[in-house]
Order: C-alpha cells, then structure tokens, then sequence
C-alpha cells in the first residue's frame, strides 16, 4: 500500500482504508480471472478514489458515519466495475454506449438545424469517440497514471468503462442548477458545429446523389464515411435493438414535450435509486413518485401503441411467435377475446395493413388502434403475470 492508501480523514475520524483494499483485492479475486496483481492494482485506485471523495466531502465528513459511507462507496464501485466485467469487451462497449447515447441524445443537435434521426445518431458516434479520450485523459489525471497508460486487460478495461460512465454523470454546478458533464459537453459540442457540418453528416449517413456525388471524393467526406464503416462493426441484434428502442422512446417524449419523463428515463438508465433521482431533479418523493407514474403511462403507449412492433420484437414477443406467450398461455389468452378481438388478432397475424383491417372490422383508425392497444395490454398482463408472480405489470 502507498501512503495515500494509508492517510485518514481530516478530523479524528479515520477511515480503514487497509481494510477496504482487502475487501476490494479478495472480492475482485474471487469474482475475476484476472492476475492478483492486476486485482491489486484495481483496488489501490478505487481504494484511493473512495478515500479522496471522503476527504472531499463535506457532507460525508458532517455525517460522522464516514467509515459507513467509505465502505459503501467502495462496494457501488466495485460493482459497477465488475458488471462491466461481466459483460465482456465487446457488450460492456455497447451497453456503455448506449447509456452515454440515451443521456446526450436530445442535446446533440447543430444550431438552426434539425437533423434526422441516423444524422443525428452519427453525430452522436463523433461526439463520444472525442469524449471517451477525454475521460481517459482524466482517468490518468486522476489515478496518477503515466500519459502513456492504456487499459490493457479485461479488468482494467471494465475498471475504465466504469469510470466513463460516472464521469460523464458528474454533476457540475451552474448559477441556479447543476448539469451533467456529458450534457455539457454535448451541447458545447453542437454549438461549435459549423452549419454545413450538419450538412456533410446528413449526406454521409443516408447517401445522396444528383450534383453532390462528385464531394464523395473530398478527403473529409472520405475520413467520415471510414469512421462510420470502422464504427459499424456487427453488434449483438438485441443490443442494436435496445440501442434504437432507448433513442427512439427519448424521441417520443421531447416530441410530446414530456421533457422531465426523458430526464427521469435518462437517470433510470444509470440505475439511480429514488432517493438519488429526486436530488438531482429536486423533487420531494411525492412529485418523483408522479413523474414516475407520468413516464409509465408514456411508456406504456410508446411500447403498446406507438413503437409496438420493436418493442415485442426486441423482447421476442412478436406475431409470429404468439406474442412470446406459451400454448398454455396463448390458449388462456385467446379465450378471453371477444369476435372483433380475434378477428383483429388474425388479421394482424396475416399482416394486413391497418387500413385494411379498420375497413374490414368496420371501425376508424382511433378505435382500431384503442382495440390493438387493449388486446396487446392483455397478453403483456399474461407473460408478467409469470415473471412478477400479479396479475398486472409492474416492469419499467
């Protein structure tokens, strides 16, 4: 251990940082394959970082529980280490992306300019290739790691994504409010795009033609289309799935000006308890507990109505496979339709358009898609009755 790993707290309270390197060194050996000394160096850091947040902080050095707080700060970083871990190079980079994505989206956006949804996706990809290098930068700054210093196994890699996902989550103070850095940065980063960047990214990721085919040829038109093609390497379906389910439900909610239920969504993304959402949004438990019941409404018509169609199939619950219910199920379920109820059901199965089926069943295009919902909203019941044990969905 190093003398940082050994200083105390200011005050007499001392913080028993020896016995938190050992909790993290014997947890990170237990739960990895990485070498000990590769564990060792894993928990000096974190055991340095939950000692330099302790000293730091005025409220935990108020509290007068500051060994509790210490080791419980230890413990959330771990984990958070660890699930990285657990998910592999390849899944940790695409759930890391997709979280830092689903936060910046709606911010990503050139002045005066409204980019389409790939466009905008691509510019997301610029914006968090320059922010990952940041965030090394000052993970190195931090750990006083030597500029050279690069995650080289699996461990190190996951101790890095971890690190990535809190700093883009800092909280920086502003005249009257706190923001996200990633937010910041994002917005800093829009604001400096010259307009026909918007222009350039547009033309890269959905193609063009006429007189604009010959700025194929221009090197900086070249560079973008080889990042996109480094960047569009294949990725597991169901990552790709919730990566565009996630834009798309942000989309859906600043669409309907439901901007707190796309704050809400964002933090729920970081797994923030309750306590932790109202804070940063400064709501007492009552209001978070209706903006919750607020985003659950919207989510519902988004996963039902509005998107039904990704939504089941990312959850392996489409047409074709009986909504993912089980024969038992589906007999269970189909016997509580009425006529119109599986006339609908088989038309949809038969992939009739909806205007179509409105005209055969007789009704407008609202009631067929209130008769669509309901008839969705009862198999959802079904397929959480199992998982949840009610008869009701309380999944987000």
């Amino acid at each position: 251990m190093n003398s940082a790993a050994t200083a105390t707290t200011q005050g007499d309270k001392s913080i028993g940082v020896e016995v938190i390197f050992q909790f993290l060194l014997k947890e990170l050996k237990q739960s990895t394959k990485a070498a000990e000394k590769n564990c060792r160096d894993v928990a000096l850091r974190i055991s340095g970082e939950v000692l330099r947040i302790c000293n730091e902080s005025k409220r935990i050095q108020a509290s007068g529980e500051i060994e509790t707080a210490a080791m419980t700060l230890a413990k959330h970083r771990l984990q958070q280490c660890l699930r990285y871990y657990q998910l592999g190079s390849n899944r940790g980079r695409v759930e890391l992306h997709s979280t830092l994505s689903a936060i910046i989206y709606r911010y990503i956006n050139p002045p005066k300019k409204q980019l389409s949804y790939q466009g905008r996706l691509t510019m997301i990809e610029d914006f968090l290739q320059n922010f990952y290098l940041e965030a090394l930068n000052a993970f190195r700054r931090e750990n006083q790691q030597p500029v050279t210093y690069r995650p080289q196994t699996l461990l190190e890699l996951a101790e890095y994504m971890a690190f990535t996902e809190r700093y883009g989550k800092r909280r920086i103070p502003l005249p009257g409010r706190q923001q996200q850095l990633i937010i910041l940065r994002a917005q800093t980063f829009s604001q400096q795009q010259p307009p026909e960047t918007s222009v350039d990214i547009e033309q890269a990721s959905e193609g063009s033609s006429g007189e604009f085919d010959g700025s194929w040829e221009e090197p900086a038109i070249q560079q973008l289309r080889a990042a996109m093609a480094m960047q569009a390497a294949p990725e597991p379906e169901e990552d790709t799935l919730r990566s565009v389910i996630i834009t798309e439900l942000m989309d859906y909610l600043q669409q309907r000006q439901q901007s707190d239920c796309a704050d809400y969504f964002s933090l729920r993304l970081q797994d923030l308890s309750a306590q932790e959402i109202e804070s940063i949004l400064g709501l007492t438990p009552r209001q978070r507990d209706y903006l919750q019941q607020r985003f659950k409404y919207h989510l519902i018509r988004f996963s039902l109505l509005h998107r039904w169609e990704l939504v089941h199939e990312w959850l392996e619950a489409s047409l074709p496979t009986n909504l993912g219910l089980t024969p038992q199920q589906w007999q269970l379920y189909t016997a509580k339709l009425d006529e119109q109820e599986k006339s609908l059901l088989d038309l949809k199965q038969k992939g009739e358009s909806e205007e179509t089926i409105a005209k055969t069943l007789g009704l407008s295009m609202a009631q067929l898609q209130k008769r669509w919902f309901k008839t969705l909203e009862r198999a959802w019941e079904i397929r959480n009755s199992v998982v949840s044990g009610s008869s009701a969905s309380t999944h987000e």
